[in-house]
């Protein structure tokens, strides 16, 4: 029976998660497409926040 290569199997692990990083350093570095900026929440935020006058002379 051959035996397994242990070797191989991290090496494809490593890369994998070497791959994984990249993509999410990428994903980071593009502020513009980051879905967690622009889903529900913050939009729900925006509105929950108190819009003040820029304009005071108006009272």
């Amino acid at each position: 029976m051959a035996k397994p290569n242990y070797s191989y199997e991290k090496r494809q692990r490593d890369l994998a998660k070497k791959q994984k990083k990249e993509e999410k350093r990428l994903r980071k570095q593009q502020p513009g497409d980051n879905p967690e900026t622009t889903g529900p929440e913050s939009q729900a935020h925006d509105a929950a926040t108190p819009k003040t006058d820029s304009n005071p002379e108006t009272d």
